[in-house]
């Protein structure tokens, strides 16, 4: 096996070395930032050291931490970044009363490479939450490709810490190995001490939509098959009765049975993956299959309630990873047709709501003071759900791309707010370049805990420091007040979009990242997103007195990352992603997947 530069699923990176910090140089295989900025000695000693009368509160106490992130929301789609027609007033307080980052980036455009980056501090190349072939994320709940056992996750550390961890909602990083219930990559094999929700994602074919991921592609497979087979019946049916064809009766029969049995699974092919990946656990046991949505919202609601009530002695970290806004849009009655942007607007009011009744518990629970909260999505929005003239993904807002374009802003760049009241100042912005990594030093140092040593650790920058400082520097404003510059951009190979002039892969499910249909930069598109954050204008050495400086500097970083990676084991290559029926979970003797053993909210 050989080591890879991630083309595919990181190919929505944004490289931060450790090794290039003294450079600032951060990077990927599609693009590269290099923000000439001049760096703090230490964001730890500068926490600690420049700013006594927060560093005194945080060094010694151990906060509870509550992340929440959503999935597939656009950075456009918020109030709080500029959206003045979508009610989201619950993240705007957060927001008013916090942080706000607005250069905070994602480190893959797709939810599976992108989480499991989020929880290791690691690009997904390292982890082999990547893929050679183009399959860019988990395609079954019984693959056997997943979070390998061997990675260290923030809630493994903060765990061992003595903290009480739990994840409620979307997981999307693997099941089972060998088994159908060894469950290797379960949450609680990677530091949960408890898990609600789905071990897979939501998805267009939960609710049959037409916008699907897998089950139109699966029926007109089969559909081809039936009618191949049914032709080879026929003939041979033909050839027999008229002796043209000296054949027995057996190749007819089976024929005709694998015609059958071919019809008969397109047929039904919906409902199978309804019941292989539409489910919820309770840690290890299986609660609903398939899920009742319209009782969903509610049951997680309940569930985050609970875990914040038994917990509210602390210290806990809970993770709450929202099933919005992915479609179908499971959408509560009491807000469809609210909105003034269709099923997708509800959706996302409908989540904005969710913050607010968990903001409610922390209150109720007197926990709103001892809890740093901090807002996300795993990536950007997705504009090829699109059905007619109706959108059903989100709004990048300013920023060129979507979901699957690692290469362009809009895939990558996501909301980044935190709020820890009486620690954190309200109502600042940072426009430093952040990533969802940070977030890994950021709660380990947070609990008392060491970032691991044993292996490449991706982000070494803790943001809490960073807020902190930039609060307290000698420039005036709080817009890159530590790291002074440019911040450049370099795209290596870019998505071709369809139709030609549109903005996105239209008529694909997302853009592809290799392959003919993209195209390679010789040299390099170079864009300065100090001054062009849309990516319009492209730098030529003609245009940019330091466009060889800055490639130069790309490329020595390019090869220092090559030399620090390892060969892993692919784990959404095709081996580790196709569905495997022993693999399956199901609450019943298989394929009889039915159960609902909790009946919940009423």
């Amino acid at each position: 096996m050989r080591p890879v530069i991630n083309r595919c699923a990181p190919c929505s990176l944004d490289l931060m070395l450790s090794q290039a910090a003294s450079e600032g140089i951060v990077f990927n295989s599609w693009q590269i930032r290099l923000c000439f900025r001049s760096w703090l000695a230490g964001m730890l000693s500068v926490l600690l050291g420049l700013v006594p009368s927060a560093s005194s509160n945080i060094s010694t106490s151990r906060p509870n931490i509550l992340l929440l992130m959503a999935d597939d929301l656009g950075i456009g789609d918020i109030g709080c970044y500029g959206n003045n027609t979508m009610r989201t007033p619950n993240i705007d307080r957060l927001a008013e009363d916090g942080v706000k980052l607005t250069q905070h980036i994602s480190a893959a455009s797709l939810c599976t490479p992108s989480r499991a980056a989020f929880l290791t501090g690691r690009y997904p190349v390292r982890s082999g939450m990547v893929s050679s072939i183009g399959y860019r994320v988990l395609q079954w709940t019984g693959a056997s490709g997943g979070l390998p056992t061997n990675e260290t996750t923030f809630a493994k550390i903060l765990k061992e810490k003595g903290y009480a961890t739990g994840l409620v909602g979307k997981w999307h990083l693997g099941l089972n190995c060998e088994s159908a219930s060894d469950h290797c990559h379960h949450p609680l094999h990677h530091g949960f001490d408890h898990f609600y929700g789905m071990p897979f994602s939501l998805m267009g074919d939960c609710a049959h939509w037409e916008l699907s991921e897998k089950r139109v592609n699966l029926e007109q497979k089969l559909n081809f098959l039936f009618q191949v087979l049914a032709l080879v019946a026929l003939t041979l049916v033909a050839g027999k009765l008229t002796h043209l064809i000296p054949v027995s009766w057996t190749p007819v029969i089976w024929s005709a049975l694998w015609a059958v049995l071919l019809l008969s699974g397109s047929y039904f092919v919906g409902a199978l993956i309804v019941h292989a990946d539409c489910l919820l656990m309770r840690n290890h046991t299986i609660t609903e299959q398939p899920m009742r949505f319209q009782k969903t919202t509610p049951l997680i609601l309940q569930e985050v309630a609970s875990f914040l009530k038994r917990n509210k002695h602390g210290p806990f970290l809970l993770f709450v990873s929202f099933l919005h806004v992915h479609i179908p849009l499971i959408t509560m009655e009491n807000f469809l047709g609210k909105s003034l942007h269709g099923l997708y607007g509800d959706n996302v009011e409908e989540m904005d709501w969710m913050v607010g009744q968990i903001l409610d518990t922390l209150d109720m629970e007197g926990l709103t003071n001892s809890t740093l909260i901090y807002f996300t999505s795993d990536h950007g929005g997705s504009l090829e759900n699109q059905l007619g003239r109706t959108q059903y993904g989100g709004w990048n807002g300013i920023y060129k791309g979507g979901k699957g374009m690692g290469g362009w802003e809009g895939g990558i760049r996501v909301p980044g707010i935190f709020r820890w009241p009486g620690v954190l100042p309200a109502g600042q912005v940072i426009g430093e370049p952040t990533s969802l990594m940070d977030v890994f030093p950021t709660v380990v140092q947070l609990a008392g805990g060491e970032v691991p040593q044993d292996r490449v650790i991706c982000t070494v920058k803790n943001l809490l420091a960073l807020v902190l400082n930039s609060q307290h520097s000698d420039h005036g404003s709080v817009h890159f007040v530590s790291w002074e510059g440019t911040t450049w951009k370099v795209h290596f190979v870019t998505p071709v979009f369809q139709p030609e002039g549109a903005g996105a892969c239209y008529g694909r499910k997302v853009c592809p990242c290799f392959g003919e249909k993209v195209l390679h930069h010789d040299p390099p598109l170079l864009f300065d997103l100090s001054r062009d954050p849309s990516e319009t204008h492209v730098l030529t050495s003609a245009s940019e007195p330091v466009f060889y400086q800055v490639m130069e500097r790309v490329q020595r970083a390019v090869r220092e990352h090559q030399r620090t990676l390892s060969p892993v084991p692919l784990q959404l290559d095709r081996l580790g992603n196709i569905w495997r029926p022993w693999l399956q979970p199901c609450c019943g003797p298989f394929p009889l997947c039915w159960c609902l053993r909790e009946d919940g909210p009423q």
